[in-house]
C-alpha cells in the first residue's frame, strides 16, 4: 500500500514558494476559464492559513471572468468574519480584491451559535456553488489534517464518508495545531468528490516529512489527509516548495 500510494501521488517540487504560487495561479486560472467556457460558470474552494497567501495574490490579478466564479471556503473556524482566526477574513483580504472581488463568495459561517446549529444553513448556502467543484485549494497541517479533518476529531467519520452531506461540523482535539478555536465547519470528502483538481499546498521541510509519513501505512484517523491520498478517484496534486 505505501509503495502504490507513493507512485500514485508524486510530490511536485518547486524551486521556491514564489515559483509554486505563480505556477498554481496560472494552472487554476486556466481550469476556471475552461470551466466557464464549458458550463458558463466555475467553482473554486479555498483554504485559509498562511501558505496560500501568495497564490491568492497572484490569482486575484488573473484575467478571469470573475463574476462567473463561485468561491467557497473549504473550512472555517466558528468565529465572525471580522474576528481573528476567520478564514473568510483571510480570503477576502488576499483573494477577493481587485478584479477577483467580483466573484460570488459563499461563506460557511452562519448565524447559528455553534457549527451544529449552523449546519443546515451552511448546507443550503454551499448548494449554490455547483458540484462537482472545478478546483479546490487544500493545505495540510503538521498533524496530517486537511480541511478541518483533524485526527480523531468529533464528527470526523461523517466528514470522511465517501457519500453524504457536503458540510460537517467537527470539534477537534485541542493541540498546538488547532489552537483554541476547536469548533469547525468543513466541506466533507463527499463535497470534494469528483472535483476537477485538488491542489494540496505544502511548504518547508517539516511538511515534506509529514507528506512522506502520510504516504505510509497507518489509520486514516491518525492522518486524515490519507482519505484523499488513498482515494483512487481523487484528482489530488501535491505541490511543495522549501
Amino acid at each position: 500500500m505505501p509503495l502504490v500510494a507513493e507512485l500514485a501521488r508524486p510530490l511536485i517540487e518547486h524551486r521556491d514558494r514564489a515559483e509554486l504560487a505563480g505556477h498554481l495561479a496560472g494552472e487554476i486560472a486556466l481550469r476556471l476559464t475552461r470551466a466557464i467556457a464549458r458550463h458558463g460558470k466555475a467553482s473554486l474552494a479555498v483554504s485559509g492559513g498562511s501558505t496560500p497567501a501568495a497564490l491568492y495574490a497572484n490569482l486575484a490579478r488573473m484575467e478571469i471572468d470573475w463574476p462567473r466564479v463561485h468561491v467557497v471556503l473549504v473550512d472555517e473556524r466558528w468565529v465572525e468574519p471580522d474576528e481573528a482566526g476567520s478564514n473568510e477574513r483571510f480570503v477576502r483580504d488576499t483573494l477577493l480584491c481587485g478584479p477577483a472581488a467580483r466573484a460570488k463568495f459563499i461563506s460557511l459561517k452562519t448565524s447559528g451559535l455553534t457549527p451544529r446549529e449552523g449546519l443546515a444553513a451552511a448546507e443550503t448556502a454551499v448548494s449554490a456553488v455547483g458540484f462537482p467543484l472545478d478546483v479546490a485549494v487544500l493545505g495540510m497541517g503538521s498533524d496530517g489534517h486537511t480541511a478541518s479533518w483533524f485526527p480523531h476529531a468529533q464528527g470526523l467519520d461523517l466528514a470522511l464518508a465517501a457519500s453524504g452531506p457536503r458540510v460537517a461540523d467537527l470539534t477537534a482535539v485541542s493541540s498546538e495545531v488547532t489552537g483554541p478555536l476547536v469548533e469547525r465547519i468543513s466541506l466533507t470528502r463527499a463535497a470534494l468528490a469528483g472535483a476537477g483538481a485538488l491542489f494540496l499546498l505544502l511548504t518547508g521541510t517539516q511538511k515534506h516529512a509529514v507528506w512522506r509519513a502520510a504516504l505510509g501505512p497507518g489509520p486514516v484517523e491518525d492522518m486524515p489527509v490519507r482519505a484523499l491520498i488513498r482515494d483512487p478517484d481523487a484528482r489530488l496534486y501535491a505541490h511543495w516548495a522549501p
